[in-house]
């Protein structure tokens, strides 16, 4: 079966309509450092509110743990959304209470409210069916059809995600749709050749994506501190960077598999060694088979890709018909150790072909480096939820709106 998709629900105009959104944004002091999954939600949300729909958003922030946090508030984001939108945003104090109910009720055609995060009620993320199917209850109330557009938590069979498109006539936004399409594309006959970069500090977060992968690609390219534990499966010594030794064996299984397929696998040459993990931490470039060999011996720690290797990656990467990346090649955080990300994003603009920045990190990353969203291809609004599609799981929050 197919997604179920907007055309699906025919004519909105004058129902009330919950789309839920996910507006899990980062916050410093009650400010939104990075407003892209906001923006991503504005074509659906356009649309819903020029056919005179009343749309209700609802999405959780953080993990407030199933009860209200002032720090986890949706407040701010509301505020960003009247802006973006140009025109009030009423705001709900309660998920499903009074002030859910009143703003929903005074809501006119083509007018929008949104609710407080999702997660203050323990209902939305309980395992026991009968308790968040009896959010998910409260939720429908408030509405007459429902617009899943979350894609950061189709992965999560939550109450908004799951239940409550079972009790409303229900369908994809745009978003969800174009993140289902890229990712599909990656999946099902890319373009090659086809090449995969990933980095971030865990193997054991990428295993499921790097076993699916590797039958479909040509290239892995493997960067940030997942990477150590890759050049420690070929007999390197890291010194202090990040080292998962439970999974030395299964990453020497990959090698080999990847040997047998004719993929190649994509390993750095040399890496940013530094005394300590801070921004002013006295670093140097080292060669994969001597990062012992500084003045930091068996001290040093290992925070970005080195030059030789951003230069390798980012041929290989501009040589790609298809790019997917996820997860940063260093510390992109701190400005001494963000040179091989910077340089992996630079080398993503230039594909002749479909890039895609896998959410996450990576797609704060490119933000955060002053790249715009439209120099690639795609930016996915779901990390998680983008390496379990890539896996080849059923996603809950997809498999309920049809997808097969």
């Amino acid at each position: 079966m197919a997604l179920r998709t907007l055309d699906s629900l025919g004519s909105l105009a004058g129902k009330r309509v919950i789309v839920r959104v996910d507006f899990n944004v980062p916050l410093k002091d009650g400010v939104i450092t990075d407003d892209g999954r906001v923006r991503a939600a504005l074509p659906t949300l356009n649309h819903l509110i020029n056919q005179g729909a009343r749309v209700i958003a609802c999405s959780h922030l953080g993990r407030p743990d199933g009860a209200p946090d002032a720090k986890y508030s949706l407040e701010p984001v509301a505020q960003r959304l009247s802006e973006l939108l140009g025109k009030p945003v009423a705001f709900a104090r309660d998920t499903v209470g009074p002030s859910a109910k009143d703003a929903v009720a005074a809501l006119e055609d083509g007018e929008i409210a949104v609710i407080e995060n999702l997660r203050f009620n323990a209902g939305e993320t309980a395992k026991d069916d009968a308790e968040r199917g009896a959010f998910a209850q409260q939720l429908a109330e408030l509405g007459d059809a429902l617009v899943s557009d979350g894609f950061g938590v189709v992965h999560r069979k939550q109450a908004s995600v799951y239940d409550l498109a079972e009790l409303l006539p229900s369908a994809a936004g745009f978003l969800i749709e174009k993140e289902v399409d890229v990712l599909d594309r990656l999946t099902e006959k890319p373009e090659r050749p086809y090449a995969v970069v990933l980095g971030g500090s865990k193997v054991s977060d990428k295993l499921g994506v790097i076993e699916h992968l590797l039958p479909r690609v040509d290239k892995v390219l493997v960067g940030g501190g997942m990477m150590f534990t890759f050049l420690a499966a070929q007999g390197h010594k890291v010194g202090k960077s990040l080292l998962e030794q439970d999974q030395l064996d299964t990453v020497k299984g990959y090698l080999a598999t990847a040997q047998e397929r004719g993929v190649e696998i994509v390993l750095p040459v040399d890496a940013v060694m530094a005394s300590g993990f801070a921004a002013d931490a006295d670093h140097v470039v080292a060669a994969a088979d001597a990062l012992e060999d500084t003045a930091f011996g068996a001290d040093g720690m290992g925070l970005d890709i080195g030059p030789r290797t951003a230069e390798l990656f980012a041929d290989a990467i501009r040589g790609a018909k298809t790019v997917f990346w996820n997860g940063p090649m260093g510390v992109f955080e701190m400005p001494a150790f963000a040179a091989g990300t910077k340089a992996v994003a630079q080398a993503l603009t230039e594909v002749d072909g479909l890039s895609v920045v896998g959410g996450g990190d990576s797609a704060a990353a490119v933000r955060q480096l002053g790249f715009p969203d439209d120099r690639f291809g795609h930016i996915s609004t779901g990390g998680g939820a983008s390496l379990e599609f890539l896996e080849g799981k059923k996603l809950p929050g997809l498999e309920i709106l049809g997808w097969q």
